[in-house]
C-alpha cells in the first residue's frame, strides 16, 4: 500500500493537525504501508525530497498569494495542476495508492488527482472555516447562506465560499474520516455528501504510562510533591489549567470571569494557562488577579505533561472542538476535566462520568459561557477530592478504551485496508 498524506505548510500544524499527522504515522509504523508526506505551499525554493527517518517528506513550494480565499481560481487551478504534474513525475509505484488530505478547499486536486491515477482519494475533517470563525455557532451560519449576496461582507463573503469549496471536496472524494459523531451529523446535514463514504474515527495518543498491578505509572516517574516543588507551587494551592491557543473560540475570557469568582470562595488556588496568542488581551481582563494566574506561553510537551500531572483540574470551555488532543491528554493523566459541551467535546467528555459539562450558549449575534455556572463546577470539584479521584479514573479508562494509540492504530489500518474491499468497514 502507498499513502501520501497531503499537508498545508501553514500555523495548523502547530495545533491539533500537525500532531494528528505525527499520531498517524506513528500509528501506521510497522505496517505495510509506504508512507510519503506531501506539503504544499512549502517555504522552500524548488521542490524537495527529505527522508529524516522512515517516511520520506516532499516539499512543493509555494509560487502564489498564500491566501486560499482570495487567491483568483485560475492560479490555484493551475497550482493545483502542477502539483499533479510534479507527483506523475516522481510516484513510481502505484499499487494500493491512497491520497489523503488534511485539509478542506482542494477538490480540484483531488479531481486531477482521479484523472491520472489509479487511486482512492481521502479527507479527514479536521475543521471548517466558518464553524472556527462562527465559534461552531449554526445560527449565525445559516444566517448567513440565508443572505442575498449583495447583502454580505467582505468577511461572510469568504465564509460562504469556504463553504461551497468544502461541499465540491467532501462530494469529490472517495472516503471521509470524521472525528465525532456530532461533525457526521453536521456534515450530513450542511453538505449533503454520500453518507455510506463516512468513516467516524476519533483521534487517538500515544500512551506515556505504564499500568503495573493496576496503577499508573509514567515512564520517567516524578512524584507529584517534587513537581509541585520544582514549578514553585505551594502545598496547599489548588492548580486549575487550561491549555491551548489564546482565541476567543477557547472560551478563555469566561474562563477568567469564572476563575476570579472562584478565588473569592478558594484564595489557595492558582490558574495556569498554557499556550499562546494574543496575550494582551487577556492581561487586562485579570489585571486584579495576576499574582493568581500563570502564563506559559507554548511549552514542550515534556514541561506540558509535567503540568498535567501537578494539575487538580483541568478546564476547556471552548466554543468549538471536533476531538481536541487537549482532552485526550488530560484523560490520559487521569485528570477530571471541566469542558464545554460543545461540538465533540459533548462526545468526548461523559458528564458526571469523566468530568462535567458546561453549555454553550448560542445566541443570534454571539456564543457565551455561563461564568457563573462555570465557576460553581470549579468549586465543587475543587472542594470535593474523592469525586475529582473518580473523574480522573474514569476518564483514563475512556482514554484507553477509546483514544489510545493502539485503537487509532486498528481502527486506520482497517480503514484503509477497505478501501480496496467491500462492504466498507466500520471503525470499533
Amino acid at each position: 500500500m502507498n499513502l501520501y498524506l497531503f499537508n498545508a505548510t501553514d500555523n495548523s500544524n502547530l495545533y491539533g493537525l500537525g500532531t494528528y499527522l505525527k499520531e498517524l504515522i506513528h500509528a501506521l509504523k510497522s505496517a505495510d504501508i509506504n508512507i510519503h508526506v506531501v506539503h504544499l505551499h512549502a517555504t522552500c525554493l524548488e521542490f524537495e525530497i527529505k527522508k529524516p527517518g522512515d517516511v520520506e517528506n516532499w516539499y512543493i513550494p509555494e509560487v502564489l498569494n498564500t491566501n486560499t480565499y482570495t487567491r483568483s481560481t485560475h492560479d490555484l487551478e493551475d497550482y493545483c495542476r502542477n502539483v499533479v504534474s510534479l507527483l506523475r513525475l516522481y510516484i513510481k509505484d502505484t499499487k494500493d495508492l491512497i491520497f489523503h488530505f488534511n485539509f478542506n478547499h482542494y477538490q480540484l486536486l483531488a479531481k486531477e488527482l482521479k484523472t491520472v491515477f489509479n487511486c482512492k482519494t481521502v479527507i479527514t475533517i479536521h475543521y471548517t472555516k466558518w464553524e472556527h470563525e462562527l465559534h461552531g455557532n449554526l445560527f449565525r451560519f445559516h444566517a448567513i447562506k440565508k443572505k442575498p449576496e449583495h447583502q454580505r461582507t467582505p468577511s461572510e463573503k469568504l465564509l460562504y465560499l469556504s463553504n461551497e469549496y468544502d461541499s465540491l471536496l467532501l462530494k469529490e472524494v472517495d472516503r471521509i474520516i470524521i472525528l465525532s459523531q456530532y461533525t457526521k451529523n453536521m456534515v450530513i446535514n450542511e453538505y449533503q455528501p454520500d453518507s455510506s463514504k463516512i468513516s467516524v474515527i476519533p483521534n487517538g495518543l500515544a500512551d506515556i504510562y505504564q499500568t503495573t498491578a493496576g496503577q499508573l505509572s509514567i515512564h520517567c516517574a516524578t512524584d507529584r510533591e517534587a513537581l509541585r516543588r520544582k514549578w514553585d507551587i505551594a502545598e496547599n494551592e489548588f492548580i486549575v489549567l487550561f491549555v491551548g491557543r489564546l482565541h476567543a473560540v477557547k472560551g478563555v475570557k469566561f474562563l477568567i470571569e469564572s476563575f476570579r469568582k472562584v478565588l473569592k470562595k478558594i484564595p489557595e488556588c492558582r490558574l495556569i494557562v498554557a499556550g499562546h496568542g494574543n496575550f494582551d488581551n487577556y492581561l487586562k481582563e485579570c489585571e486584579d488577579i495576576w499574582t493568581h494566574v500563570t502564563w506559559t506561553g507554548r511549552v514542550n510537551k515534556e514541561r506540558l505533561y509535567e503540568l498535567y500531572q501537578i494539575a487538580d483540574i483541568g478546564v476547556m470551555p471552548s466554543f468549538h472542538e471536533q476531538c481536541s488532543y487537549v482532552a485526550i491528554e488530560m484523560m490520559m493523566h487521569g485528570m477530571p476535566l471541566i469542558a464545554s459541551a460543545s461540538t465533540g467535546l459533548k462526545e468526548m467528555i461523559i458528564d458526571g462520568e469523566t468530568g462535567l459539562h458546561i453549555p454553550v450558549i448560542e445566541c443570534d449575534d454571539r456564543t457565551e459561557i455561563d461564568a457563573d455556572l462555570l465557576a460553581e463546577k470549579m468549586l465543587y470539584l475543587l472542594q470535593h477530592p474523592e469525586e475529582r479521584k473518580r473523574l480522573g479514573a474514569n476518564a483514563r479508562r475512556r482514554y484507553e478504551t477509546v483514544y489510545s494509540a493502539n485503537i487509532f492504530r486498528q481502527n486506520m489500518l482497517a480503514f484503509y485496508r477497505s478501501l480496496f474491499l467491500h462492504p466498507m468497514y466500520e471503525p470499533t
